[in-house]
């Protein structure tokens, strides 16, 4: 299992993109959480298989359909053994 987290930047607000990212995260068998951050990007906290990880930043350079992605940055974290599911915050 691996950790990463992730901030996406652009046009990300009021399109939907933490719900669409919850269903991604639950398609890549993914937990964690997404929520809105201070300086307008969105955030992700994900944990699970490097593949599914990988598919999910992958995805994330289109988003939902509403949405326009400037830049998208991941570094890796520690996991959280206490994560369960996927929330959005």
């Amino acid at each position: 299992m691996t950790a990463t987290h992730i901030s996406i930047y652009g046009e990300v607000h009021r399109v939907g993109f933490r719900a669409w990212a919850k269903e991604q995260a639950q398609k890549d068998n993914l937990s964690g959480w997404v929520r809105k951050a201070a300086d307008g990007s969105i955030e992700v906290f994900l944990q699970g298989e490097e593949e599914g990880i990988n598919n999910f930043l992958s995805l994330c350079w289109d988003g939902p359909k509403m949405a326009y992605v400037d830049d998208v940055l991941a570094q890796e974290a520690k996991t959280d053994n206490s994560a369960n599911g996927f929330r959005m915050l």
